[in-house]
């Protein structure tokens, strides 16, 4: 594997971690829901068990809201790395690659949280379920979208 087919993944990442981040703020403006606080919860989480003090109460609030959101990021951008693993430098069809990368993306993202009991999707209502699959599904066939134009023509 190259090292650039590495970093388009990475780009493919970040460009579907963007799209996934917009259509949940929008879903946030247009339904006038609250951010989900799950991202801050498993920093919490994740400093505890590993018994890591981000500082003062004040402070620590606030590196959590900083650090919660950062995960999400590393999440996309490292579904994206894993795509250009398995793609090993091909184009994707879209209409299969991209929904399949959302639903891993999906899992990364909440299999930790349910592991350390921050949210559990038995107990998630269909307009949950909605508000993340969507954006879900949005970020892989943005990302395979993205690595498609990455790659040169065949």
């Amino acid at each position: 594997m190259r090292t650039v087919e590495l970093t388009d993944g990475a780009i493919a990442g970040a460009v579907g971690s963007t799209v996934l981040n917009v259509v949940t703020y929008l879903d946030m403006a247009l339904r006038g829901r609250p951010a989900s606080s799950t991202p801050e919860q498993v920093v919490g989480r994740l400093t505890d068990i590993a018994h890591v003090s981000l500082g003062p109460a004040q402070a620590a609030e606030n590196r959590r809201s900083g650090l919660g959101p950062l995960i999400g990021y590393a999440t996309g951008v490292a579904a994206g790395v894993g795509f250009a693993l398995l793609a090993r430098g091909r184009r994707q069809p879209i209409a299969t690659a991209g929904p399949l990368l959302g639903a891993g993306v999906m899992v990364m993202s909440n299999g930790p949280m349910t592991v350390l009991k921050v949210t559990d999707p038995r107990t998630w209502r269909r307009s949950d379920w909605i508000a993340d699959i969507v954006p879900h599904l949005l970020y892989g066939l943005a990302a395979t979208a993205t690595w498609n134009r990455l790659r040169p023509p065949s």
